[in-house]
């Protein structure tokens, strides 16, 4: 199958295939976003030696599994596994033994279910690597997994014998909208691209679910199936992905719940007082770890950046679930063909559409004319709550220009009348009034199909569209 998209990925490992030093290249990413597709494909499954985890299994199971992958690759009974030094030491016989002149490719994938409780899995890991790999300029070792907690604080931030070793961190990231079109048509998907928009808006661009997608039928009926007919393959997908990627995953599910119903945001203290968490640790580890894995941000409202921080929900389908499926008591198999265009989808499609404007800053400024510039993004609310004035998107630029970004998610052309022209000129007044701002300050208008030219058009210095998000980097 072909590659979609990973470019960036796609040239880090070619350059790691043709260094003349040892390599050793973590691999991270979301659940479900095509780590070891990636991997699998570029390689062409032409690995020296290949081993993934067990998921929910002792130390026991481990090492029998790993066991046998040398089997298969040695072509030759090894003796049996007590520990994890010892799967390293006959994994450097095996790969002692091999005469190819070609780079030595070890992929370890679902690496954290590996190291289970007491099993000395990293220690061994950091030993094979110190005392051996790190002097052969023929291995190139990957490690991957979806736990990215896991990866990032056991590897990335390893402070023992793993600090400073790792050669590259590949993170690999959902989709874009570009990305999601060519995957559309490499499946023969023929869907429009507001369409696509909509999909990205409930799955993400997660290469598994949009896999799941059925090119016979409309979008409507693709969710009805994949959500709320009987046995519906994502019903369930939800409590499945937390579970795989956190331990004790209850009190992240409490926070992510929690920031689904505060579209703009929480401090952590907010987060603590509304999810019932205990003020400790803990929960900064939490939200940590959330954003690592991509389902929460952190940012500061403009101009305040020694305040403390905002923590948001930007996961399009734990915003999906926490909408539409939790708690759901809808025993409709076509809800969602039923539900189209009534106050509570427009009210989602709002949220999310503004969401994925921020997930596509790059396009963005690419239509402004500012791809090269250094900017900054962000939110600004009014300091004085009669205004009640509120930006969900502030393009900050180092070329002394803001851009306020009024986002609208519409079916048709959108056009602006003179009560919103009204409201977005006294924005603009309020934000520079309360900043004192010394930047030009232009109102930019993101919508799906762009606006209408009429007597209030002129008033925009610029305006983007969902064409535009599809716009793809040279």
């Amino acid at each position: 199958m072909q590659i979609i998209g990973r470019n960036e990925q796609k040239e880090l490992l070619s350059a790691f295939v043709a260094s003349d030093k040892p390599e050793f290249v973590i691999v991270y990413g979301r659940r479900r976003v095509g780590k070891t597709f990636l991997i699998k494909e570029f390689f062409c499954n032409n690995f020296a030696f290949y081993h993934t985890g067990l998921a929910n299994c002792n130390i026991k199971k481990q090492l029998q599994n790993f066991s046998q992958s040398l089997n298969l690759y040695g072509k030759m009974p090894y003796p049996k596994i007590n520990n994890w030094f010892d799967a390293f030491a006959q994994l450097r016989h095996l790969l002692e033994n091999d005469k190819s002149e070609q780079k030595q490719v070890v992929f370890l994938d679902e690496v954290p279910w590996l190291d289970t409780h007491r099993s000395d899995f990293v220690s061994a890991l950091e030993y094979f690597w110190n005392s051996w790999a790190s002097s052969q300029p023929q291995i190139l070792l990957i490690i991957c997994g979806s736990a990215t907690s896991w990866i990032i604080n056991k590897i990335v931030k390893n402070h023992g014998g793993l600090h400073n070793r790792i050669t590259q961190q590949l993170f690999i990231e959902p989709f874009t909208l570009s990305e999601c079109e060519l995957f559309f048509k490499e499946n023969n998907i023929e869907a429009e691209r507001h369409q696509i928009v909509e999909y990205y808006m409930i799955l993400g661009g997660i290469p598994y679910y949009l896999n799941l997608i059925k090119k016979q039928y409309s979008i409507a009926q693709n969710i009805d199936l994949l959500f709320f007919k009987e046995n519906a393959t994502l019903k369930n997908e939800f409590s499945n992905l937390y579970a795989s990627l956190f331990k004790n995953s209850d009190n992240y599910i409490k926070i992510v719940e929690t920031l689904s119903k505060k579209t703009k945001g929480l401090t952590r203290n907010e987060i603590i007082e509304n999810a019932g968490l205990l003020n400790g640790g803990g929960t900064t580890k939490m939200l940590e770890e959330l954003e690592q894995c991509g389902f929460i941000r952190k940012y500061h409202d403009f101009g305040k950046k020694n305040r403390e921080s905002i923590f948001q929900l930007v996961d399009f389908f734990t915003l999906f679930y926490f909408n539409f499926i939790h708690n759901s008591k809808t025993n409709d198999e076509h809800y969602w063909s039923n539900l189209i265009d009534n106050a509570k989808h427009r009210a989602w499609s709002g949220y999310a559409f503004e969401l994925l404007c921020l997930s596509h800053i790059e396009p963005i400024k690419q239509k402004l004319g500012i791809s090269g510039v250094l900017a900054n993004v962000s939110e600004w609310r009014s300091k004085n709550a009669e205004n009640g004035v509120q930006i969900d998107l502030l393009i900050d630029r180092n070329d002394k220009v803001i851009n306020l970004c009024e986002m609208k998610y519409y079916n048709d052309v959108f056009a602006i009348d003179k009560k919103m022209d009204a409201d977005l000129r006294h924005k603009k007044q309020v934000f520079k009034d309360e900043t004192k701002t010394r930047k030009a300050v232009h109102i930019t208008v993101i919508s799906t199909y762009g606006l209408k030219h009429n007597a209030y058009w002129g008033n925009i210095q610029s305006e983007v569209t969902i064409n535009d998000l599809f716009f793809t980097p040279i």
